[in-house]
């Protein structure tokens, strides 16, 4: 049985973080800061969806939605100098940081490398 199928997703590493942050103008400068690692991130070959989303009602507030092809992908996106770099940066501009990690049961993703 295959993923379509209704078989359990097997690997992937996900998670959700919640960003809020100071004001208009942080909120700006942080957008401005995931700009420039996202172009850093679109060359990990592990890192399936790395997504930043503005809630509706919630100007001030990012949600990141994480997945990785495991937890060794996810391992190697922290190791990169443009996380390293945004995770130094990011805090002068934020309240608060909320990250909850994820386990996969099943559903629609984009498909790894080396499966069918």
């Amino acid at each position: 049985m295959t993923e379509a199928e209704g078989a359990p997703v097997t690997g992937g590493y996900a998670l959700v973080v919640r960003f809020t942050t100071r004001d208009a103008d942080a909120a700006r400068e942080f957008d401005a800061l995931v700009a420039r690692t996202a172009e850093g991130i679109r060359t990990e070959p592990g890192t399936l969806v790395y997504v930043a989303h503005v809630p509706e009602g919630e100007p001030l507030v990012r949600v990141f939605y994480e997945l990785y092809a495991d937890r060794g992908a996810f391992e190697a996106h922290e190791k990169q100098p443009h996380t390293k770099h945004f995770l130094k940066e990011r805090e002068q501009h934020l309240t608060s940081t909320e990250v909850t990690f994820l386990n996969e049961q099943t559903g629609k993703r984009p498909a790894m490398e080396g499966t069918t």
